[in-house]
């Protein structure tokens, strides 16, 4: 199963040549530049990466427009590729805070309202 959001897309937005560099940018989450100049070393330093780097441009699709509705949510997804498990328990860690505010909330309202408490009795 392959989300839309968790695949290496050539990104021709914000390309110098075909978008690989951007598009592995905007995976990883590391900034472009450094990618760019990695790829740089890796061109001047072995041959094989210019062919690499242009059969990857050919390979990869082309970013959709509408892939992130904003920043937030594509470091969010950004996050979810690099390590899967701590998204997961980042979430987690969400939902039971949010599960611990419910029932203080229900514990209050119920506490100080008889009339509740005795209508949720009746109910049980």
């Amino acid at each position: 199963m392959t989300s839309e959001r968790t695949t290496l897309y050539r990104d021709k937005q914000n390309a110098k040549l075909m978008g690989v560099c951007s598009g592995i940018a905007d995976y990883t989450g590391v900034n472009v530049l450094w990618v760019r100049l990695a790829a740089l070393i890796l061109a001047f330093s072995t041959g094989f990466a210019i062919p690499i780097y242009f059969v990857t441009g050919l390979l990869l699709n082309k970013k959709p427009a509408h892939l992130y509705v904003d920043q937030d949510e594509q470091k969010y997804w950004q996050r979810v590729r690099q390590s899967p498990q701590r998204s997961a328990r980042e979430i987690r860690s969400q939902m039971r805070d949010i599960d611990r505010r419910l029932a203080d909330v229900e514990t209050y309202y119920v506490t100080s309202n008889p009339r509740l408490t005795a209508e949720i009795e009746r109910l049980r």
